[in-house]
């Protein structure tokens, strides 16, 4: 199959290098569990019921991947978005920590699944470094590294010699050092993603692309309309994360979409054995190199006005994109050679309390919802896909995902930048 879209929507880096597979299955009349959107959550769901033997149906409008997994960082690794220690203040220590293993696990998945299946999505495990910029007590980030070795969880803090040896240009006057976490994976976010779904097919799923407009649930199922007609579907599972609230009204304001913006440069020699990260502006910074020598970077939301919340336009802007092209020569001083190849922006979905919503539709028999990942989708959407996929099975919640529904006391609305006071 190959790859269209919607025009108007600038080429990422990943969908310009891995055309994205579209969905090209006829609609039908009814089937077991219709899953709408082709997004990372989506296609994991679908993978999973597909290798159950389930009659699953995958709706998506546009291309596999076209939406935020196809425009993000191709970052694979394991963690809270808040980390932990905000986490555990709002639904428990106990409670966070097992949330962070549903990432891990879904870290595992990929792995795993992507040899098993055979797919060529240039994955690998390279690392990742969190630069730590200023004066910085690194001994003391050191000290707090006992829990996480207690939960197996291996992380390390690098001074700058350790950390120049990761880094083939000389390091500014500004970077203290790095957290490494060596367990960190990357991915060809596009191939990656229409692989799963690719193996999704072979395993029985119908991949159908059309745009759902409304859902119709009763306790009797639910009919799917589109503009290409309706389907009638058991159960439900809505895994649009930015468009959330076109169907699932309950949740309007309390999943929101938050634009993301991102360039790639043209292929450069080898700079960043692993990928990166820094807090150049309080909403942060990421990139990573590729196998092919491009430069893949995003951030800077501070920039932009209200940092992007409720933004839907999936365009970039000037002010945002000229500031991440200031990011690398003020970290790395040296580096030369810089020339931007792409630029495009993605749509994210965040929640007030920057966990994901994954479980029943509120006011929705039969439907059950995810999204909100506030960026952490890659890491979270397997697992989860999973999760959702046996509740679809078997009309039960798992009580793994419980921390994460709709109607927990923690998810409130969102509608300004008050997140990150």
């Amino acid at each position: 199959m190959s790859s269209t879209g919607r025009t108007s929507e600038p080429l990422s880096y990943w969908h310009a290098t891995g055309a994205p597979l579209v969905p090209g299955d006829s609609l039908p009349e009814a089937t077991d569990v219709v899953v709408v959107g082709g997004g990372v959550l989506g296609v994991w769901a679908t993978y999973w019921l597909a290798k159950a033997g389930v009659d699953v149906t995958l709706i998506e409008r546009d291309a596999i991947s076209w939406g935020a997994t196809g425009r993000n960082g191709g970052f694979v690794g394991a963690g809270l978005v808040a980390g932990i220690g905000p986490t555990a203040e709002r639904i428990g220590e106990q409670a966070a920590w097992d949330l962070w293993k549903l990432t891990e696990d879904g870290c595992e998945i990929v792995r795993r699944v992507v040899a098993e299946e055979g797919i060529d999505c240039d994955y690998r495990v390279p690392g990742s470094l969190g630069f730590i910029l200023g004066d910085a007590d690194l001994d003391a980030r050191r000290a707090g590294l006992g829990e996480l070795a207690a939960r197996g969880i291996t992380a390390e803090v690098l001074d700058r010699d350790a950390l120049q040896s990761l880094v083939k240009t000389p390091l500014g006057d500004e970077i203290a050092g790095a957290m490494f976490q060596p367990n960190s994976a990357a991915v060809h976010s596009s191939k990656y993603l229409s692989g799963v779904a690719a193996a999704a097919g072979r395993h029985g799923a119908r991949l159908c692309r059309a745009a759902v407009t409304a859902l119709e649930a009763s306790g009797n199922g639910a009919l799917v309309i589109t503009d290409r007609g309706s389907v009638r579907a058991g159960r439900v599972i809505v895994s649009v994360n930015a468009w959330t609230d076109e169907l699932v009204p309950a949740l309007s304001g309390l999943v929101v979409p938050v634009r993301g913006q991102i360039l790639s440069y043209e292929p450069l020699p080898e700079v960043f054995t692993t990928g990166g990260g820094a807090a150049v502006t309080p909403t942060g910074e990421y990139w990573q190199q590729t196998p092919d020598g491009s430069i893949v970077i995003g951030g800077c939301r501070d920039d932009a006005p209200n940092k992007d919340v409720g933004v839907r336009d999936p365009v970039p802007t000037s002010g945002v994109i000229s500031r991440i092209e200031e990011v690398l020569p003020r970290l790395f001083p040296k580096l030369e050679g810089l020339r931007v190849a792409h630029t495009w922006a993605g749509l994210m979905a965040f929640t007030s309390d920057f966990l994901p919503v994954a479980g029943p539709a509120p006011g929705m028999p039969g439907v059950w919802v995810g999204g909100g990942f506030c960026g952490g989708g890659m890491s979270f959407g397997p697992r989860l896909g999973q999760l959702l996929a046996e509740a679809a099975t078997t009309g039960a919640t798992p009580a793994s995902i419980a921390p994460l529904s709709a109607e927990r006391s923690s998810l409130t609305q969102l509608t300004d930048t008050a997140m990150y006071e």
